[in-house]
């Protein structure tokens, strides 16, 4: 701890090139353990209803847990502090967040309150951070000042719904997340002049992302260890591994900060912000495969894998591929117009396993999903061979 107290400070500057090069402090990690608990959780529902209704309910409880860790980080990333003050806020933020984690069982029917007063609580915690860093900081007080208001609303809708019964309390949840989803927007002309910083956000988004690969990580370990080990299945599991890795490979490989460099150098936000909300789908995408590749491999495997465990597996990984490609598209991973064509190609070849694939054996299935990331891997590394010219916007 750098000071006993110490208010919150502007961490980033107008001026790329005069920006300290920040990493992800020790806090941060230690607050990002309680997601991999809700990440858990949340892949747990899911094993337990693999079906439509189930997977749309998956998506309703990760929306406002990985918008919360995003307004958590955000924070961080323009007026973190290391102060007594500060850590007592991340403990109070990491008990929402285990408390989110708790309720997620059951989270659409008996555990619904206790849901709504963590994410309440949640917000309640960021609004004060919020408040606080306008106090301090008068440069940052318009931004503050339409974060805290908007958030606020929202945190209001949560709070009420918690006393709410169904349907009407679902009604209420969605009010809220769109109210906090959409107040950002209401500020673009505030974020313009503190953009996040160049170096330190797409560490966190990447950061996220590790924690939901490693579901999927840990979804091929669980497959395996419930399974009599035999050829199929250790295969089976080869192939699980083999996605989880391609997904990483062709993420990372083109991960860095160009969205806000574009946003500095062409006075316009929404590169951020289709960097940050296109990160939703790609997350939900990646432990979505995690659970199919477990459910893949709990499966028979003499007997032909059924349509809900297929159509999860492979809507899933398309769902990663379709998010890629529009972050490579609009630049905001690497500008590359070849790999958003491959991106979308692997969707649809990935969407057609699902569809042709009826009575596919699950290791067929699998294998079939992961020659398709295979390839992608394949792409990336030809193009980036060193005569290729990366630098051309038009490959």
């Amino acid at each position: 701890m750098n000071n006993f107290l110490q208010p919150p400070r502007l961490r980033i500057s107008e001026d790329s090139e005069s920006e300290e090069e920040r990493r992800a402090t020790w806090l941060e990690l230690f607050y990002d353990l309680v997601f991999v608990v809700a990440v858990a959780q949340l892949a747990h529902n899911l094993k337990e209803d693999v079906s439509i209704a189930g997977y749309l309910g998956f998506v309703f409880l990760f929306i406002p847990v990985w918008w919360s860790w995003i307004g958590t980080t955000m924070y961080a990333n323009r007026f973190d502090s290391d102060d007594i003050g500060r850590r007592f806020l991340v403990a109070l933020q990491m008990l929402a967040a285990a408390a989110l984690a708790v309720n997620i069982h059951h989270g659409l029917a008996e555990n619904a309150p206790g849901f709504a007063l963590s994410y309440a609580l949640a917000r309640a915690v960021l609004i004060v951070e919020y408040v606080r860093a306008g106090i301090h900081i008068p440069a940052a007080r318009p931004l503050t000042t339409r974060y805290a208001t908007g958030f606020a609303i929202a945190a209001v809708f949560w709070l009420i719904s918690a006393f709410i019964p169904a349907p009407g309390r679902f009604v209420l949840w969605g009010v809220g997340i769109m109210i906090d989803l959409i107040t950002p927007f209401t500020a673009t002309k505030f974020q313009l002049k503190l953009l996040p910083h160049a170096s330190h956000l797409p560490e966190r988004f990447g950061l996220f992302t590790i924690i939901v690969l490693g579901e999927a990580i840990i979804a091929v370990v669980e497959g395996v260890s419930e399974q009599k080990w035999d050829v199929l299945s250790v295969i089976a599991a080869i192939f699980g591994l083999v996605i989880a890795f391609s997904l990483w490979w062709v993420y990372f490989d083109n991960l860095g900060g160009t969205p806000i460099q574009t946003a500095r150098a062409q006075g316009k936000i929404g590169t951020v912000a289709t960097w940050l909300y296109t990160h939703l789908p790609l997350v939900i995408g990646i432990a979505g495969a995690g659970v199919g590749v477990e459910k893949v491999l709990i499966s028979k495997q003499a007997i032909a894998l059924s349509d809900p465990q297929r159509w999860l597996l492979c809507g899933s990984v398309a769902l990663c591929y379709l998010a890629l490609g529009i972050l490579h598209r609009v630049g905001v991973i690497r500008y590359c117009k070849i790999r958003f064509q491959f991106r979308g190609v692997a969707a649809i070849i990935v969407i057609a396993i699902a569809f042709f694939g009826k009575g596919l054996l699950p290791v067929a299935v699998i294998g079939l999903v992961a020659v398709v990331c295979v390839l992608q891997v394949a792409q990336d590394l030809y193009q980036s061979r060193p005569n290729t010219r990366l630098v051309d916007p038009e490959i």
